[in-house]
């Protein structure tokens, strides 16, 4: 019985080969694309997964406030947090504490040198909280001791080839020597925490001096501290603790600056999506944009299972006799239902196979969209194959139980005698299915054009400063402290003889970067302290608002004619106004006392957007500092580049021996901003257009059947005096009728999902109505010329064969 189950559904499917072949494409999209998504998100999820203890892993992050007010949040807070809490609480077990500390030049003892870019300190329980396997030391011990350091495996094996590096020594920045005591795997791609050398912990309290101790600082923020806490301990009731210890340790300061520091629990597992605050190691994910392609992967699948559905039942008619011959000679209701759910077994089965193809195929397109590196080792996956047999499985019994229910369900005496008509249930079911077609289409389409809309408007706008034709070269990091001024000068000088350089400039903070200096406890010079406030702080030459084209609004520049400007500070509007002043040339000339520091404010630039159009205006002061150790911003024309770079390399390696030459173009990285909103909006885009796709298959083989089952009377209308133009606005209505009411429902729904997911948008572009009617005007189109084919082609028919038509 099965092979004869099996040769009908086989042969059944040949005899119909357009709808088969409608019916498998559009599955084999809706599975492939699915499971493209759920490697993207599977591997978002498996963020710091593999951490053993990872469960009862929380970072202390940090909130401050001024006069209750909100001013930073921080990832990074205190150094003393982690170890006051836990000496107060024995709920934790252990602790460890990061702090970043820009890149070094290492250099082994045969002299082999190179630049580490990702290198912190960190404390002695590193290796035993986190599960960053060790391949060379002992995890309690290889950072406990001073001038000691661990080094990722690629970075070892660069700076002592095959050499077992362990106990041999680097020199760091040419000035410290430090031994090698540990060396561990590099970090995967998948940890919010990448390091390509840790120095121990001790090594920077020993730097620090015994006048500055990091471990009872509560006013010193910037040090990243990981909590393990006891199995069976509630973070949220051991958080409800710190304030109190905060409060006994730092309440004083906090009152007398009328301030406070509220400290809170991040689960591990959590920070790759859910955290966006100020000092993060690296950019992080975002949990809304994961699960919305989630539903995305979930619309495809489901438009196509709605395909199979939709024509499965629409060929009831015409299947209808054979249901009637098998029950009159005695095949019963489960027999004929497994009939055809072998027929969804088979379908989908070819659908699998070609889903396979096309994943393997499409791979680089969505590695390119995604920024993602999927490749052929995926099909070693486990998780890749029970994601692929979970859909099939249901999609087997999605698509093809309800249409075996209903054709198994036919009378026989009443299909044998011609009887058997589409029920106005089976109308009204597959039309709510096209509904919810087009409601998919429309929803995925408004939001695609939402993205693209916003990060289109973020592009155009004036950022207030000029970033074009900059040349930006990361700072020196070797240099001779008592020599760096006449260093920096005398390279300035050099570079600003070449007629190709405009202007030179060297800032702590470049546009693109968050400003890392974070000063509170500013206030203007004679008021109550509480009166301080907390500010975003660059270092900068004279030449920086020249160089880039900030706007005065009020005052004057810095300027080495004024003997008092290195006591002098530039505010933005934004600070201006916090604090206090309403006009700019209120504030010029007045004192503020700057950490115990009296500085002038000699003038007020207009707001500038440092960082993307995401954020906010923040307040920032511009310190004058005429040897200011940063970035230098390099304004060439645009002419002989390649030459101009070679000259200013030049240079660079006559006053700046030993240090790399590292650069970039600071258009290019201002952009680098948009990135992850480019490429969640190309994935978008792309898998919006794979759903209108394997719609339109589906409304392209429902448009196949209704034509075809209207032949007669269309043939009638022609005979009767009906136009062309006619029979095709009667064909027509039915399908733009569904748009419409598609429309009606999507509109409220998008409005909703665009206006939440703009929230997170300082600037954002217009929402009008253009976003909603050029998405309906596209569906609607799309889907009348998709039936226009079989349309045109009944009503040019010649009414003679029409008429015919059985």
């Amino acid at each position: 019985m099965f092979q004869n189950y099996l040769k009908v559904a086989w042969r059944n499917l040949l005899r119909h080969k357009v709808f088969s072949g409608i019916n498998i494409i559009g599955l084999a999209i809706g599975m492939a694309a699915c499971l493209l998504i759920l490697q993207y998100v599977a591997f978002e999820l498996s963020y710091d997964n593999f951490h053993s203890k990872g469960d009862r892993i929380y970072r202390v992050r940090q909130d401050r406030y001024n006069e209750g007010k909100l001013s930073t949040e921080w990832v990074s807070g205190a150094y003393a947090a982690g170890n006051s809490f836990k000496d107060a609480y024995d709920e934790i077990e252990d602790y460890v504490k990061i702090v970043g500390t820009g890149s070094v030049v290492a250099a082994a003892a045969d002299g082999e040198q190179m630049k580490v870019e990702k290198v912190y300190y960190a404390s002695q329980a590193f290796f035993s909280i986190f599960s960053y396997p060790l391949i060379a030391g002992d995890a309690r011990t290889a950072l406990l001791e001073p001038n000691t350091v661990a080094l990722s495996e690629s970075v070892a094996r660069k700076l002592f080839g095959t050499t077992n590096p362990l106990g041999k020594t680097l020199r760091i920045n040419r000035e410290q020597v430090v031994k090698v005591t540990g060396v561990y795997k590099d970090f995967g791609m998948n940890s919010h925490l990448k390091a390509d050398l840790l120095r121990s912990y001790a090594t920077f309290i020993k730097n620090m001096g015994a006048d500055n101790n990091p471990e009872t600082a509560w006013q010193w923020d910037g040090c990243l501290t990981y909590l393990l806490l006891r199995p069976g301990t509630n973070p949220q009731a051991l958080e409800a603790k710190f304030p109190a210890v905060v409060d006994r340790l730092a309440g004083a300061d906090h009152k007398k600056y009328h301030s406070a520091a509220i400290y809170t629990l991040q689960p591990l597992r959590d920070i790759h999506l859910y955290s966006h605050y100020l000092g993060e190691t690296e950019p992080n994910g975002d949990g809304k944009t994961v699960y919305l392609l989630l539903a995305i992967a979930f619309f495809i699948v489901v438009i196509a299972w709605v395909n199979y559905v939709n024509l499965a039942t629409a060929r009831a008619i015409s299947r209808a006799r054979e249901v009637g011959v098998r029950k009159a000679v005695g095949s019963q209701r489960s027999q004929l239902m497994g009939q055809f759910m072998l027929e969804s077994f088979l379908l989908n089965s070819l659908a699998v196979v070609l889903a396979l193809v096309l994943v393997l195929i499409t791979i680089p397109v969505f590695n390119n969209l995604s920024g993602q590196q999927l490749s052929l080792s995926l099909l070693g996956s486990g998780r890749f194959w029970l994601a692929l047999l979970i859909l099939f499985v249901v999609g087997v019994f999605f698509s093809g139980l309800y249409p075996a229910f209903v054709l198994s369900g036919l009378r026989p005496v009443t299909v044998l005698k011609g009887r058997m008509v589409n029920t106005r249930q089976g109308i009204l079911l597959r039309k709510g299915l096209v509904v919810f077609q087009f409601v998919a289409s429309l929803f995925l389409l408004v939001g695609t054009m939402a993205v693209f809309r916003q990060i289109e408007f973020m592009r155009q706008q004036t950022l207030g400063l000029s970033i074009d034709q900059t040349l930006v070269i990361r700072p020196p990091i070797i240099s001779n402290d008592s020599t760096y001024l006449q260093q920096m000068k005398a390279f300035k000088d050099e570079v600003s003889r070449q007629s190709a350089i405009k202007s030179i400039t060297a800032s702590t903070s470049i546009p693109g970067d968050a400003v890392g200096w974070n000063a509170g406890g500013i206030r203007i010079k004679g008021t109550d302290e509480s009166r301080g406030k907390q500010y975003r702080v660059i270092g900068v030459d004279y030449d920086y608002l020249d160089a880039y084209g900030l706007r005065l609004l009020a005052g004057r520049n810095f300027a080495r004619d004024f003997g008092t400007d290195p006591k002098a500070v530039v505010f933005n509007k934004m600070a201006l106004q916090q604090l206090g002043f309403l006009q700019p040339k209120e504030a010029i000339g007045k004192e503020i006392d700057f950490w115990g520091e009296t500085f002038t404010i000699v003038g007020v630039v207009d707001n500038f957007h440092q960082q993307s159009l995401r954020e906010a205006y923040e307040p920032l002061i511009l310190r004058l500092i005429p040897d200011v150790r940063g970035y230098f911003s390099v304004k060439i024309a645009p002419a002989e580049a390649d030459r101009t770079i070679a000259t200013v390399r030049t240079a660079w390696n006559q006053f700046f021996p030993g240090n790399p030459f590292d650069f970039f173009f600071l258009d290019a990285h201002f952009a680098d901003q948009y990135r992850a909103d480019q490429r969640f909006g190309q994935v978008f885009g792309f898998f919006t257009g794979l759903a209108i796709l394997v719609a339109c298959l589906g409304l392209f083989g429902l448009a196949s059947f209704t034509t075809t089952q209207r032949t007669k009377e269309i043939g009638i209308r022609k005979v009767l005096g009906a136009s062309i133009s006619e029979i095709l606005r009667l064909l027509y209505k039915e399908f733009a009728q569904l748009v419409v009411i598609a429309f009606a429902i999507a509109t409220p729904l998008a409005w909703f999902a665009v206006t939440r997911w703009r929230e997170s948008y300082a600037f954002r572009a217009d929402l009008n109505g253009w976003l909603f009617i050029m998405p309906f005007i596209a569906v609607l189109a799309i889907a009348l010329l998709t039936v226009s084919f079989q349309s045109i082609k009944a009503a040019l028919m010649d009414p003679v064969k029409s008429l015919r038509s059985e």
